[in-house]
């Protein structure tokens, strides 16, 4: 999957995610609460209530809500801007109906709160700040200006003045913090989400491939001897027909036909790995194949094979695996981005463990996201910790979100660090070198099958068809 489809994932605007229905049953609910707690109020308490224009307010919502239930279709999602004034006209309806029943002596105003926060859930951060200010001016001036509440008694029910303005500025501070907060949350989630997704995409795109190679490498395979078998005829009566010249051109056709047939099988078949011959391979041929489309790009790629101390000196044989293969191929592109000249890949087994560690000798990762790499769309950085940025480009951290999450899958630990030879300080004052990262996984993991390259192979088995 390309960069350019992961942001627009992530660029994708907060826009027809609500439902009409859902205001309305909402809308409903208010309407049914505002409506018994008027009557409660008038008629268990004996308070004194602008009823008839209260409950003009609330005929005017259900007015809305049954118009807007009988104009628009069940399943109408509301734009950004529907959904915007539609809030706004729930502001405003309660605030009226606050300035009717008290202000902010109403203890039900804190419900102004629901809308902007519905707003920093789902729409826009314009729209947000919109409603909020919007809700802020309406509140302050109903804690000014309002129709008081008299009770039974005659007497006017009212906060002292410092209860009114600490519940004027508790309604400001709460509107503020929920909003911010609903955000905050709605967008890690909604950016988890996109991230999930690109990763999806991505490992489905790579089996795909795996699947194609597959196909292809099986189809060479197969028809490797019924082609071998028409070129050897075909020269056998170019050598016969050498007194026929018509003939003879035909058969040359059919010998050049054949060589063609068997150079596109072979051209297709490079990456086909899904062969039950190419199924399991060493390590170090997986790994490989993983870095082969950053290895001519400027950098000078080193690869290390060596086992541990006490290990067997032969290569583990593993299970090529699109989540394996996808993983390590965006930990090798981000260190071949961001070195200066050189990547070290070092391969390592022992009897129970099989680690690989990919190593850049560039400015390394900046302290102040190291602790974070793995988060999905990780690009605020601070300056004054990571000194110069790293050259290249500014990226999200999508593809190391990408490449932990496949491989993590695998069953692979990661760990991220830096090296200690150059670049520039960290926060202990020691200066750092190239990033480090260390993808290890338990060796029972990647052998899926005991013995598995000694074991017989049978015949291929069919790939089963994409939908």
């Amino acid at each position: 999957m390309a960069t350019t489809d992961f942001e627009l994932l992530k660029q994708q605007k907060r826009s027809n995610w609500i439902r009409l229905r859902t205001l309305i049953t909402l809308r409903w609910f208010a309407i049914a609460g505002q409506s018994i707690t008027i009557f409660v109020a008038v008629r268990f308490y004996g308070i004194d209530i602008a009823v008839t224009a209260a409950a003009l307010v609330i005929t005017i919502a259900v007015i809305a809500n049954i118009s807007s239930y009988y104009a628009y279709p069940t399943n109408k999602r509301l734009s950004e801007v529907e959904a915007t004034l539609w809030l706004v006209f729930d502001i405003v309806q309660l605030t009226v109906l606050l300035f009717l029943t008290g202000g902010l002596n109403n203890p039900f105003a804190m419900l102004v709160l629901a809308p902007v926060t519905i707003s920093a859930t789902v729409l826009h951060i314009r729209s947000t700040i919109f409603l909020g200010l919007t809700a802020i001016s309406l509140i302050t001036i109903i804690s000014r200006y309002n129709l008081p509440l008299i009770n039974a008694d005659g007497a006017e029910l009212v906060l002292p003045v410092l209860f009114q303005f600490g519940f004027w500025v508790a309604l400001l501070i709460s509107l503020v913090f929920l909003a911010l907060y609903a955000r905050q949350v709605t967008s890690e989630m909604n950016d988890m989400n996109a991230a999930l997704l690109a990763t999806q995409l991505a490992l489905s795109r790579e089996q795909k491939l795996t699947d194609l190679g597959g196909v292809v490498a099986a189809t060479a395979h197969e028809l490797g001897t019924p082609l071998a078998t028409i070129k050897l005829v075909s020269s056998e009566l170019m050598e016969e027909l050498q007194d026929r010249p018509d003939l003879l051109e035909d058969a040359e056709l059919i010998r050049s036909q054949a060589d063609r047939c068997r150079d596109i099988l072979q051209s297709m078949g490079r990456s086909g790995k899904d062969d039950l011959h190419l199924r399991f391979a060493p390590i170090e041929t997986v790994i490989r194949e993983a870095a082969e489309p950053h290895l001519d790009r400027g950098k000078d790629v080193e690869f290390t094979i060596l086992p541990q101390d006490g290990a067997s000196l032969t290569q583990p044989s593993i299970e090529r695996r699109p989540e394996i293969i996808h993983g390590v191929r965006n930990l090798v592109q981000n260190a071949v981005d961001f070195s200066r000249s050189r990547v070290m890949i070092e391969i390592t087994w022992s009897d129970d463990r099989v680690t690989v560690q990919i190593a850049d000798d560039g400015r390394g990762f900046p302290p102040s996201v190291i602790g974070r790499i793995g988060d999905p769309y990780v690009k605020r950085r601070r300056l004054s910790e990571d000194g110069a940025k790293r050259p290249g480009y500014e990226g999200m951290g999508l593809g190391l979100f990408i490449a932990k999450t496949l491989l993590e899958r695998s069953g692979a630990r990661l760990d991220f660090s830096n090296s200690r030879r150059h670049g520039h300080a960290s926060w202990t004052g020691q200066a750092t070198g190239g990033a480090i990262v260390d993808v290890s996984w338990p060796r029972r993991l990647l052998q899926t099958r005991q013995q598995a390259e000694s074991a017989p192979l049978g015949k291929n088995q069919p790939i089963a068809t994409w939908p």
